[in-house]
């Protein structure tokens, strides 16, 4: 199967010709593809906030091949890999960062090695797996190579831990999955995990020595410091014109606690 788009979602930045050389090494490949770029913003070398957004965002883009580099251990044994799903192909390593899309793209049909020196650049960089095998191997496959001409079979892809989320009688610890553009705090439990949590009255968000009182808001405007119901289904907190993440000093991977008292105890 042949498909018009490619989607790439890196760590690389933009300061750098990094995600050019991957549009490029596309482009000489597959000259009528169509490049998407998620973000190539993703925090260096943090897999869950990566797999968190790629799986966020492809449910909206069209049938493709979506490529994710977030790769602390490119050079090493760790696999690249191919990830057929019902509604498009993952091409990235094999470190959890595809898992959580792959799932919300009607979960995983089959996977395959990225093995053949085929369709790969002819020098494989040790350092640069995204230019010299992963973006080769999605021109290709955006061309219409079968996936399984990439490699053998892979039955065992690395899953990420599931995110920490505890929801008990007056307190919620989550886990931060991502700090978006606008400093809005997204943690990992949901609506479903606040009710268990049996909180009303005043809410205090607590992240180390940090504390935020918040309301339980609708929209960023119902409140100057809200927790909401993300566009995701996630929990998030958020400053009205403001940066949440900066007030309570948070990053993903962190864990913020949500209790009815201004302390965390």
């Amino acid at each position: 199967m042949a498909y018009d788009w490619i989607s790439l979602t890196t760590d690389y930045g933009l300061c750098d010709g990094f995600v050019a050389a991957c549009h490029g090494v596309i482009a000489r490949i597959a000259p009528p593809i169509r490049v998407i770029d998620v973000t190539h913003a993703v925090n260096p070398q943090q897999i869950r906030p990566g797999s968190t957004v790629l799986a966020q965002t492809v449910p909206f883009l069209p049938e493709a091949v979506h490529v994710a580099v977030v790769d602390p251990g490119v050079g090493t044994d760790r696999r690249g890999v191919v990830v057929v799903t019902p509604r498009g192909l993952l091409v990235g390593p094999d470190n959890g960062l595809l898992l959580p899309a792959a799932e919300a793209l009607g979960g995983v049909r089959e996977a395959y090695e990225l093995t053949s020196p085929d369709y790969r650049m002819p020098h494989v960089s040790a350092t640069f797996h995204g230019r010299d095998i992963f973006a080769p191997a999605a021109a290709h496959l955006a061309l219409g190579v079968a996936p399984e001409a990439f490699g053998k079979p892979v039955h065992d892809l690395v899953v990420l831990p599931e995110p920490r989320v505890d929801a008990q009688p007056g307190r919620l610890t989550s886990e931060v999955l991502t700090v978006d553009h606008f400093g809005n705090v997204q943690l990992a439990a949901t609506p479903n995990d606040f009710d268990k949590a049996e909180l009303n009255g005043p809410l205090y968000v607590h992240r180390g020595r940090k504390t935020l009182r918040v309301e339980f808001a609708r929209t960023f405007a119902d409140a100057p410091t809200v927790l909401y119901a993300d566009s995701a289904g996630r929990l998030a907190v958020a400053v009205n014109g403001g940066s949440a993440a900066s007030v309570l000093d948070a990053v993903p991977s962190q864990e913020c606690t949500i209790t009815s008292s201004p302390s965390d105890s």
